[in-house]
């Protein structure tokens, strides 16, 4: 167990992913420094990790008398070298630029400690790729969150060609200390692991549109009313295994010819995009968005994300108690 009155994290930008990554150190006791360039950010940090609390305490999975003291432990600076000085871990959670993060990680290799780890939230980028040009790359790792950080639960450890076993160990640890599910990506790829399964299932949602075989709000019901349900307590191998590797052997050799093997862009995609309508930014995408919608959507995502956690926590206590010996914990 980490002393944490002795380990201080920090968090490189303050965006969609960046306020949420600190919040979750800092309810879990830690110290938390922000580094954020753009002033708008900064001044928002608190209001919005406020709201997430909020939130969690309006569900009851967080004490409200806990959130003044979450929120004094998180201090935004302007600039880069106070925000790092002497922290432990740093995650980096700028926008996906290669060259950005590059010089960001040149500079942390020189601001912080030689003990620290430095970590990065890319979804898209390697170890490898933006620990080029720095002096310690084995201390150089990925730590993929999800959106919103404080609610999805795993986060992905890449590991990069040059990255300590030890550095991996350490930083899996200390996820799993704060709660977090881990999942350890034992060789660079692009995509890591969760999102290169979403794009196959994207691939062939957008193929099932484009053949006309249903409709954009059919396949989001189809997903989320069906096999999605399953998704959150069974994966596929675990499936695999409860239906019969000849079954799935079976239902592969009927379907797989027709599915998409396409290694382009979806047309679909390619052509909403043509046109402007990218989704909530523009207010039409497949679906037409309002502000009202938009915030409908988020607060029903953020709900549904907190009742999943709290049943599967149920779940989880509720199983460790049928397992316990009749007489455990009583008196002999």
């Amino acid at each position: 167990m980490i002393d944490r009155s002795d380990f201080s994290v920090a968090v490189v930008g303050a965006g969609l992913m960046g306020h949420g990554i600190a919040q979750e150190f800092a309810q879990h006791g830690f110290q938390v420094r922000i580094f954020e360039s753009e002033a708008a950010r900064r001044e928002t940090v608190q209001q919005r990790v406020e709201s997430n609390l909020n939130l969690l305490a309006a569900q009851g999975v967080f004490p409200s008398e806990d959130i003044a003291t979450t929120l004094s432990r998180i201090r935004v600076y302007d600039a880069l070298e106070p925000a790092v000085k002497g922290a432990r871990l740093v995650i980096e959670a700028v926008f996906e630029n290669l060259e950005l993060k590059q010089s960001i990680f040149q500079q942390l290799d020189k601001l912080c400690p030689a003990e620290a780890i430095l970590a990065s939230n890319s979804s898209s980028f390697t170890p490898s790729q933006y620990a080029k040009n720095t002096s310690s790359p084995e201390r150089i790792v990925g730590t993929h969150y999800f959106n919103p950080p404080y609610l999805v639960p795993l986060v992905e450890v890449v590991r990069g060609k040059a990255t300590a076993e030890e550095t991996v160990e350490k930083v899996a640890s200390l996820l799993r200390d704060i709660g977090k599910k881990v999942a350890i990506v034992r060789k660079e790829s692009p995509g890591f692991i969760a999102n290169r399964i979403q794009v196959a299932l994207f691939r062939e949602a957008f193929n099932v549109v484009q053949q006309g075989i249903a409709t954009p709000e059919e396949v989001d019901l189809a997903i989320k009313s069906s096999f999605g349900r399953r998704l959150g307590i069974m994966g596929p191998f675990e499936q695999c295994d409860i239906i019969g590797a000849d079954l799935k052997l079976s239902i592969y050799n009927a379907l797989i010819p027709h599915i998409s093997h396409s290694k382009e862009p979806s047309p679909l995609l390619e052509e909403k995009v043509r046109k402007g309508e990218l989704g909530m930014k523009t207010g039409q995408g497949f679906y037409q968005w309002t502000e009202e919608s938009i915030q409908a959507m988020n607060e029903r995502l953020r709900k549904w994300l907190v009742g999943v956690n709290r049943l599967e926590a149920d779940l989880l206590s509720s199983t460790a108690e049928e397992g316990k010996p009749e007489d455990e914990g009583k008196e002999g």
